[in-house]
């Protein structure tokens, strides 16, 4: 934030009239739409402060983005609306990828009855913070009378924290580049995941065939048909992509969960409960699972009837009440049919001899591979604009520019993905880090923020409006959680890498 705005706070006279943004989404027809949007800015925006008279006579910070752009899309294209199915199966291709097929090892670290129970209460906890979200959006909307939608995760923050108490506002700006950092390295750390559970499920089909490759060089034959689809700049043109990838994932779902039915051993014959030193690697598979809070927002913004999204039977609650019930499921009759030998991904479960087993790592891995142009997709919007204003071509060749950048990402998760081998261990490891601070983190904070910025500028404020102890209590309940999970998940996750190296 510029000085003046930085004043203005400490007065508490700030209040965000409007904030300029050029319409369009991701996917726009304009070429600028392609690869700039303000929404996704990761760096310091020049643009960003000025200040007029207030209607009252006082002053008010105007946030002007000069940058075309703005959609807040996170790769859905708000062009056309959609409805409430087409909705759900948006929430479906968010939620559902190889975290879904690592439930099984999920809940060998966690046990065959304590990992149902901590699933379903992980998974009312994500969709609660995903309500805290939508609420704080909703509320910083009704302060930006010119905007006809919801602001972005990102944007939502900042605006939460311009609006917070006084000794809050300084760090608005700090705020909103932390939520683009982290959904960019969640983003690229499920590319990085996809390289490996790809590989491993295809060196499993080779090795029955007598064709014994290392995992690395399978990554070395999937890094092309992976850089093929990473290069397409528009949305709209992955929509193929995406359908079939849904496709893909649900007949593998299906038959999956076909083979871990058959003959099942008695619950007594696994462990109840896991151990305390293995529950942080559950829980950091666990919250890796639950990775679509970032779309929340977007796919409120691209509802033909948004109130249909947050009410009580509207597509957030229905939605994510199946995908939990669906990762519960999975993974329950993955370790209950697999115990002690359950992989980080089901597929690699799975008989290698039979046909219908080899289809389902072929639909799988053809699935994953689609998926991951829309999880690069998510994270080049937010980086591009900042690479473009630094690279001294950006302005005069930005289609190659880009073009260049994208193929150095996917470079670098190819890099990542061949020094860390252990697939189990790294989706624990990007839970940990990144899924538990979007999910379990900025949300609880945002709202105890607006909380606390209502009783300084209201003292007189009544005890019905204030923010109460049971909010309190529950908030920092969550908090406590997410701390358990960053620190034990992480330090956990990085001895499961080293003790494989």
């Amino acid at each position: 934030m510029s000085n003046a705005v930085g004043r203005a706070s400490l007065q508490q006279t700030t209040t965000l009239d409007t904030v300029q943004r050029n319409g369009g989404g991701a996917g726009g027809d304009d070429a600028n739409r392609g690869h700039l949007n303000q929404a996704f800015e990761l760096t310091d925006v020049e643009s960003a402060s000025k200040q007029r008279p207030g209607a009252d006579g006082g002053k008010s910070t105007h946030l002007q983005h000069d940058e075309p752009g703005g959609g807040g899309g996170h790769g859905i294209d708000s062009d056309h609306p959609t409805s409430y199915l087409e909705t759900m199966m948006h929430i479906f291709k968010g939620n559902v990828g190889p975290g879904l097929y690592a439930m099984g090892q999920a809940f060998l670290n966690g046990g065959i009855i304590a990992a149902p129970i901590l699933t379903l209460l992980l998974g009312i906890i994500c969709v609660h913070s995903q309500h805290l979200l939508l609420i704080c959006a909703k509320r910083m909307k009704a302060k930006l009378p010119n905007s006809s939608q919801l602001p972005d995760f990102a944007e939502t923050v900042e605006l939460c924290f311009i609006h917070g108490p006084v000794r809050f506002r300084r760090w608005a700006r700090a705020m909103r580049l932390s939520v683009n950092v982290f959904i960019c390295v969640t983003q690229l750390g499920f590319c990085t995941v996809y390289f490996g559970f790809i590989s491993n499920n295809l060196k499993h089909i080779h090795d029955f065939y007598g064709i014994h490759l290392d995992v690395r060089l399978h990554m070395l034959i999937i890094l092309v048909p992976i850089l093929l689809p990473s290069m397409i700049r528009n949305l709209k043109y992955l929509a193929w992509c995406m359908t079939l990838a849904n496709a893909c994932m649900i007949l593998g779902i299906c038959i999956t969960a076909y083979y871990a039915v058959q003959d099942l051993p008695s619950i007594s014959e696994r462990h109840y409960f896991s151990s305390w030193r293995q529950l942080p690697l559950y829980f950091g598979t666990a919250i890796f699972a639950f990775e679509g809070i970032a779309l929340v927002l977007p796919l409120h913004n691209a509802m033909r009837n948004p109130d249909d999204f947050g009410r009580p039977l509207g597509v957030l609650n229905v939605g994510m009440a199946a995908v939990t019930l669906i990762f519960a499921s999975l993974g329950f009759l993955g370790y209950l049919k697999w115990g002690d030998d359950v992989k980080s991904s089901l597929t690699l479960n799975l008989p290698k001899e039979e046909i219908l087993a080899q289809s389902v790592k072929v639909m799988v891995s053809l699935g994953i591979l689609l998926g991951y142009a829309l999880q690069f997709f998510i994270a080049i919007q937010i980086m591009l604009p900042s690479v473009l204003r630094r690279v001294r071509w950006g302005k005069s060749y930005p289609v190659l520019v880009e073009l260049c950048f994208r193929t150095a990402m996917v470079l670098v998760t190819f890099a990542i993905a061949e020094s860390v081998l252990n697939v189990g261990a790294l989706i624990s490891l990007i839970g940990a880090l990144c899924s538990t601070a979007l999910a379990l983190v900025f949300p609880p904070v945002l709202q105890l923020i607006l909380g606390m910025a209502e009783s300084e500028c209201q003292p007189a404020l009544s005890n019905a409006n204030r923010i109460g102890w049971f909010v309190w209590t529950k908030n920092l309940m969550i908090l406590v959680l997410a701390l358990f999970i960053f620190v034990t998940g992480t330090v956990e996750s990085l001895d499961e890498i080293r003790h494989l190296h």
